[in-house]
């Protein structure tokens, strides 16, 4: 039961990361500039909204990517942690407190299959290991 679980959360954690990359990438450009137009009014200078705005949705995607096939599962875990802790300091700055929520179940479910990573099942991981 434990490992059915452990995919379960893998895959949901996966499919929202692999598709919010999925779905900006065709319109990288405009996605950048939706950003950095949320955050002209932070604290955060646009020399490091800019650059992230564009690493953001290949990052969103890698990972995503890599939790679906389930291959370098605990670093991508910790990679999407960090991007999820990433983006809820964003959040924080540009004051927008309905998405935090939403941030902090994404941390708390890759905190969790972090702690149950032993229990990863129906990866690639699990062949690389043999």
């Amino acid at each position: 039961m434990e490992t059915t679980s452990f995919l379960l959360i893998r895959l949901a954690i996966a499919i929202s990361m692999f598709g919010h990359g999925l779905v900006r990438l065709p319109k990288l450009t405009i996605f950048s500039n939706w950003m950095v137009g949320s955050f002209e009014n932070s604290i955060l200078p646009k020399i490091l909204v800019t650059p992230f705005s564009y690493i953001l949705p290949i990052a969103e995607f890698s990972i995503g990517l890599l939790l679906l096939l389930g291959l370098f599962t605990k670093p991508s875990l910790i990679a999407g942690g960090l991007i999820m802790l990433v983006l809820l300091f964003g959040t924080a700055m540009i004051e927008n407190w309905e998405a935090v929520p939403s941030q902090l179940i994404h941390i708390a479910f890759i905190a969790l299959l972090l702690n149950f990573i032993d229990s990863n099942s129906w990866a690639i991981d699990l062949f690389i290991k043999k």
